[in-house]
């Protein structure tokens, strides 16, 4: 799954990583204190930075392939599935309701049938802001200090210092530093 290659989600070890996650998840949605969240996500994230905060409710479907950097924001709805790696810089912005996906089923309907998908990394580099509502495909790179506008869909990587709307995504403008 992490190479890249062709897998089946319906294998039993992943369905036991996937039910880890939901049970802490369950629990950190439901946690009020602050302390106690990060303690979870501690658990349950590859790496989570300094300074920063996921708002619950948060969904995601390992933990274990997501990174996040110093003073990062997740507003509340935030979905990762996290099939691949899914690293995410530092100063980062996520506004509500953003799905990141790593996975993509097959084409063909035999493969979708037999639980056949494919899943390839996502990065978002520093200083990003991600609009609400936006969708990131597998695959995609968001290059330093780009701002998604709200509802974008990503298809393909999104160059430095730029700002990207519609769906798909495109460039409307340069952002001067």
């Amino acid at each position: 799954m992490l190479a890249g290659e062709v897998y089946t989600y319906l294998d039993a070890d992943l369905e036991t990583e996937r039910q880890r996650a939901k049970r802490l998840l369950r629990l950190y949605n439901v946690t009020e204190a602050i302390a106690d969240r990060d303690g979870i996500l501690l658990s349950l994230l590859r790496h989570i930075g300094t300074s920063s905060i996921i708002e619950p409710p948060f969904y995601c479907a390992y933990g274990s392939n997501v990174t996040i950097g110093d003073h990062v924001y997740l507003n509340i709805l935030c979905t990762i599935l996290d099939n691949n790696e899914v690293r995410i810089g530092d100063r980062v912005m996520i506004g509500p309701s953003v799905h990141i996906y790593t996975a993509a089923h097959l084409l063909q309907a035999d493969h979708r049938i037999q639980g056949l998908e494919k899943a390839t990394p996502v990065t978002i580099e520093e200083n990003v802001w991600v609009g609400g509502g936006a969708i990131l495909l597998p695959g995609v790179t968001l290059d330093r200090n780009a701002v998604v506008g709200a509802g974008a869909v990503l298809t393909r990587d999104v160059p430095p210092n730029t700002v990207v709307v519609g769906n798909p995504a495109w460039v409307i403008r340069e952002i001067e530093q």
